[in-house]
């Protein structure tokens, strides 16, 4: 049964909103733009994903850490979250949106690779990391909107995994400082890198901007497939999410005009040009379009849009509407209107 909203709840929110200030700049500047009804529920996302980052990612056996995690997930789906702040929120929104489990799955799934230091031959490999720790989020975020459509799910999985691409563009050297490589080792090999030699002595050459060059421009392919996917969302959510691919979409040019160094230095977009780009996004957002024919989701994602859609069937069949192809549902429809046309008709008195 749905939790309500109830007094402790809004406390939790207003919580969580602290949570999410120290966090993503970018998100918190978009999120402004959300109608209040997915704003919260948001915030509660973001906030449970801030915490389970950081309990992975703190030391400790990580196996141990995932199998609290599942375990705290466990307890929210059943109505009956952890006493924590960010449990008893999202268990809320779990349960008013129906929130599909394997979306919070692919994230702890995600956040088990970073702890485990895993590194990514291909960009289709990094494609499925994407997925799970930025892909699983947007698919989130458009569930909450509203549209369960395989389309939209999957621009809107592709659009995280274009954020994530940006992000790895812009922290190569702080990822390496880590001791941690996120760029596609094959594109690496190709410009003469021995990746290990690479990690162990991290600098700038020619060789490494040139990947972080084509990470961005793959980053960029994919911020614009994902914007007909925008356009289909609801009208009051356009501004914030174009909002967001926009700002995300900046740091890589930002980046461009550093010459790529980001071993050396962290590129940042600044107040004044978020704030241009959350104008600029409140005027296109009345400007963009569906595809009529929109390509199929990346392989990296497909199975995160299929398994949604999958619930999202489940769901019409718990209701009572049969799931079938669209024109099997209209003439169902149009033939349940004839038999309660035909019933009203029986029961109409007779004039005498």
């Amino acid at each position: 049964m749905p939790l309500p909203f109830t007094d402790q709840a809004e406390n939790d929110l207003d919580a969580c909103v602290e949570m999410m200030r120290g966090g993503s700049k970018t998100f918190f500047a978009a999120s402004r733009f959300l109608p209040s009804r997915v704003r919260s529920a948001a915030i509660a996302l973001y906030a449970f994903c801030r915490v389970a980052d950081d309990m992975v990612d703190q030391g400790g056996v990580i196996e141990d850490s995932l199998r609290v995690l599942h375990h705290r997930l466990d307890l929210m789906y059943a109505g009956t979250p952890m006493n924590t702040v960010e449990d008893r929120a999202l268990s809320i929104v779990v349960h008013r949106h129906a929130l599909p489990r394997h979306l919070l799955d692919a994230l702890l799934d995600g956040f088990a690779w970073d702890g485990h230091g895993r590194q990514y031959e291909s960009m289709e490999d990094l494609h499925g990391y994407a997925a799970r720790v930025a892909g699983s989020v947007g698919a989130m975020m458009c569930w909450i909107m509203g549209p369960q459509q395989a389309s939209t799910l999957a621009r809107a999985c592709e659009l995280g995994v274009a954020m994530q691409l940006t992000n790895i563009a812009r922290d190569v050297g702080e990822d390496a400082r880590n001791k941690r490589v996120y760029l596609p080792l094959e594109w690496m090999r190709e410009e003469g890198l021995n990746p290990q030699e690479w990690l162990a002595k991290p600098t700038l050459n020619p060789a490494v901007q040139n990947v972080i060059s084509r990470v961005l421009v793959e980053a960029d392919s994919l911020y614009k497939r994902s914007t007909a996917g925008i356009a289909e969302l609801p009208r009051d959510c356009r501004s914030a999410i174009l909002a967001a691919a926009l700002i995300y979409g900046e740091i890589g040019n930002e980046l461009r005009r550093c010459e790529l160094d980001s071993v050396n230095h962290r590129a940042v977009v600044s107040g004044f040009r978020k704030a241009v780009l959350l104008l600029q996004a409140r005027i296109k957002a009345g400007w963009i379009f569906t595809q009529r024919n929109p390509p199929l989701p990346l392989a990296g994602i497909a199975y995160l849009v299929e398994q949604c859609q999958d619930t999202a069937s489940s769901r019409l069949a718990l209701s009572g509407f049969p799931n079938r192809a669209m024109p099997q549902r209209i003439e169902w429809m149009l033939s349940l209107f004839e038999n309660l046309e035909h019933s009203r008709l029986e029961k109409k008195p007779k004039n005498l």
